[in-house]
């Protein structure tokens, strides 16, 4: 039958094609109660404007558990999304904090000795994040992917494009477990795929492009003065971590009394 929750919206990675959805966003999120949330399958490009959601915008959606996914936060959508508030920055993202970090964060460290069967989302923060590594990739889709992507469908209508980003940016940081030796794990946020397209085509030079997104995700993202999370998922089919999407308001400083 499902059942119809409330979700905070704090993760949407960058569409991939699918055998079987055409084309599927991962959305993830935080409920009312603070736990994490993973909803899939989403045909976010197609669907109708008027239910497009943003990061943190809270939504309402009827869900069922996805029986043959073994992790405990997924669930696929069923019916409209109702669109609700969105939640701002203001006062260094006090109300974003008070639902994100509601419980708490954990080492990647512990996180990756549990089964995805036992969690496959979490929020960490990392006690040392040292470099943005770029790595090339492939710069086309599989060919079973471009040929279901290309396909024609019943009404003579191609799919919309879908562009390959021909690069992979990960983060290179120590957690907060203390005998951490290290993490480097991929970014699939949408964010970056767009950032990349963008500064692409405005400065027509892929090392510009990838030099402007390491600087927007580590110099200005990462920076000395923030207080940086990410958010972390697996990949279902192979267990592996990923992350999902940075959280970045400015680190709080205590306040100095006004007279000593």
């Amino acid at each position: 039958m499902g059942e119809t929750k409330r979700v905070l919206v704090t993760v949407m990675t960058y569409p991939q094609p699918s055998l079987r959805y055409d084309e599927i966003v991962c959305t993830a999120g935080v409920l009312e109660d603070g736990s994490l949330i993973r909803l899939y399958p989403i045909d976010y490009r197609y669907r109708p404007y008027g239910s497009w959601y943003s990061k943190y915008q809270w939504i309402e959606v009827k869900l069922r558990r996805r029986h043959k996914d073994p992790r405990p936060e997924s669930y696929r959508p069923v019916g409209d999304i109702v669109l609700g508030e969105k939640i701002g920055t203001e006062d260094n993202w006090f109300e974003r904090k008070r639902w994100v970090l509601r419980n708490g964060t954990s080492s990647m460290c512990d996180l990756m000795r549990r089964q995805q069967s036992e969690v496959s989302l979490g929020i960490v923060k990392p006690r040392e994040i040292r470099d943005i590594k770029v790595e090339e990739t492939s710069r086309e889709w599989s060919p079973k992917h471009l040929q279901h992507m290309n396909r024609i469908n019943l009404f003579g209508e191609t799919k919309k494009p879908l562009e390959k980003i021909p690069y992979s940016f990960k983060y290179r940081f120590l957690c907060e477990e203390d005998e951490c030796k290290g993490h480097t794990m991929t970014i699939i946020d949408w964010e970056v795929g767009v950032l990349y397209r963008r500064m692409r085509d405005k400065y027509e030079d892929e090392e510009v492009a990838r030099e402007k997104v390491r600087e927007a995700f580590l110099e200005r993202r990462c920076g000395p003065d923030m207080d940086v999370h990410f958010f972390v998922g697996t990949v279902l089919r192979h267990n592996t971590w990923m992350v999902l999407g940075t959280f970045c308001p400015k680190k709080e400083h205590p306040r100095l009394p006004l007279w000593s």
